[in-house]
């Protein structure tokens, strides 16, 4: 082997013993970055987590508050569904009570405007009958 032989030899040693140097540096920061990110995700998550218990239970509540309304909103519904129904009814009773006998007095009073407009009308022919008698008497 040559001279140059050995320096190239000895260089291409140098430049892998620099390259296994900076793989194992890389390898080391990256562990350090590593456990720098968990740590770092541990202190989150401990600050977060009462935030998200708050969320939780905010989200439980408004879904509690819903169910309430929604049982309301039914409970509204039926009141005026049966309210409606009390109102129809007692229209129907009070329709029933009031025009019927209205209907009837109506007829009883057209039944007394005919027995006075006949009674007028036998009259007016008693009277007419009476004044052409009267008329003829006096014609002779």
């Amino acid at each position: 082997m040559s001279v140059w032989s050995e320096v190239f030899l000895g260089v291409i040693a140098v430049a892998t013993l620099a390259m296994a140097i900076a793989q194992v540096g890389v390898l080391i920061a990256a562990s350090l970055l590593a456990r720098r990110v968990g740590r770092l995700m541990d202190q989150v998550e401990r600050e977060l987590k009462p935030a998200f218990g708050h969320v939780n239970a905010i989200g439980r509540d408004a879904s509690r508050a819903v169910a309430l309304a929604t049982a309301q909103v039914e409970r509204a519904d039926r009141l005026f569904s049966d309210l409606s129904q009390k109102i129809d009814e007692t229209l129907a009773t009070v329709q029933k009570s009031i025009i019927a006998p209205a209907r009837e007095g109506r007829a009883l009073f057209n039944a007394l405007r005919a027995v006075l407009d006949g009674l007028r009308d036998a009259r007016r022919s008693a009277r007419t009958r009476h004044r052409a008698e009267d008329e003829d008497a006096l014609f002779i």
